[in-house]
């Protein structure tokens, strides 16, 4: 039998938030249990998502499901009608997956930023909470974390930034931040 499952929230404004998801979700997958992986605000072949398809699909096939739903690009942007639709569409393939029984673990990654940006209604988003399946995990990540929202939450930790180099001018360097 599962064991309960908790409400996870990783937000603030430093960097870590999806590489946590990442490492929570190949620790799933070592532990036999099947993982649904919903990146928002996001689309394309970043590193983390072409490395988890490649362990999934050889060493753990038929343990994890990845969708996106995003434009490529558009995560620092100025949302449009399009992000809408997509945060939309992926808020409502998040909620059978978090209802359905049929994973251990779901993980939103990017939703706190999709609610701050109002690309998606907040009591939707409790409402996804409030009829997870019982037994599975749930992870919302992103910065900006609604209040509601983290008093729904069993777990929340808050990722600071004291110090980026992105500060001085680097962007983002392959296999590091993208």
């Amino acid at each position: 039998m599962k064991e309960q499952g908790f409400i996870h929230i990783y937000t603030g404004n430093g960097k870590g938030k999806t590489t946590s998801c990442i490492g929570l979700t190949i620790r799933s997958l070592g532990a036999g249990f099947k993982v649904f992986f919903c990146q928002f605000m996001k689309n394309g072949d970043y590193s983390e998502i072409k490395a988890l398809k490649k362990v999934g699909e050889t060493t753990f096939p038929g343990q994890l499901e990845i969708h996106q739903y995003g434009q490529k690009g558009r995560l620092f942007k100025k949302p449009t009608e399009k992000d809408k639709s997509a945060a939309t569409k992926g808020l409502h393939k998040a909620m059978i997956a978090a209802s359905s029984g049929d994973y251990d673990l779901v993980i939103l990654d990017e939703v706190n930023i999709v609610l701050h940006y109002n690309l998606i209604e907040e009591e939707e988003l409790l409402k996804l909470m409030e009829n997870k399946d019982k037994n599975t995990e749930l992870v919302l990540s992103g910065r900006y974390a609604a209040e509601k929202i983290v008093q729904k939450a069993d777990l929340v930790s808050e990722i600071n930034s004291l110090k980026h180099y992105a500060q001085n001018g680097v962007p983002a360097r392959l296999g590091i931040e993208k």
